[in-house]
């Protein structure tokens, strides 16, 4: 195979895989071997073993599966997010579902996207590269599908942060953003460039503590910015 695009000249991207099912670690792990610009760098089989490993090892990515025995997918990805120590390491989860409740709650707990566990194999390769590269993994369309599915219930204002720290051109991205624009779409709602909109995204990320884009939605949401069929209040 010819590798991850772009990773020949850096450091390969070292990645962690999480699965109860030892089949399915398999075959996620000959893929991966198989990539120049990928290593992986060990293997658990529920969410204790990850916590473990992942604090050993401090992988770019750690792809987990969701619903595992002694501690979920979920719980580990909350306890890697709040760990400064693994500030730099960045969750993928792996599920069968697609988009359910896990899936909302391990973007919540600070997952920075998911895939399914019978993804094709180029799309998991550029999954990685994708986060690897401190984007979330929800295209425009996952978003979509994601409000769809999640923003009729209540905000949940107890526990979102305040976004009193954001000027009023950063709530308006954060709230486009939760809609599910990209910067450029960003870029030609507000007549600004798209340069300045991932500035504007960034910073709003920055004061709310956001690990990425995908915590970033679930804020707006989470705090009420953004209510029910993607109308910012």
């Amino acid at each position: 195979m010819s590798g991850v695009p772009g990773e020949a000249s850096r450091c390969p991207i070292r990645v962690a895989l999480v699965d109860d099912q030892a089949l399915m670690r398999a075959g996620f792990r000959a893929l991966l071997d198989a990539e120049d610009g990928i290593e992986v760098v060990g293997e658990a089989a529920d969410g204790a073993q990850a916590l473990t490993l992942v604090r050993a090892e401090v992988p770019d990515i750690a792809l987990i599966d969701v619903q595992m025995p002694v501690m979920t997918g979920i719980e580990a990805t909350r306890r890697i997010a709040a760990d400064p120590d693994l500030a730099d390491v960045r969750v993928v989860i792996l599920t069968n579902y697609g988009l359910d409740e896990y899936v909302f709650e391990a973007l919540r707990a600070g997952a920075s996207g998911f895939l399914l566990k019978d993804t094709e194999p180029a799309d998991l390769l550029q999954a990685i590269e994708v986060v690897a590269g401190g984007d979330a993994l929800l295209s425009p369309s996952v978003t979509r599908t994601l409000i769809g599915e999640f923003v009729s219930r209540p905000p949940d204002r107890a526990t979102a942060p305040g976004l009193d720290c954001l000027t009023r051109r950063e709530r308006e991205v954060t709230a486009l953003a939760a809609r599910g624009l990209t910067n450029e779409e960003i870029a030609a709602h507000m007549v600004i460039s798209p340069f300045t909109a991932k500035t504007h995204v960034s910073r709003a990320m920055t004061k709310l503590g956001a690990r990425d884009r995908a915590q970033l939605v679930v804020f707006a949401y989470e705090s009420g910015l953004v209510a029910a069929r993607g109308q910012a209040e």
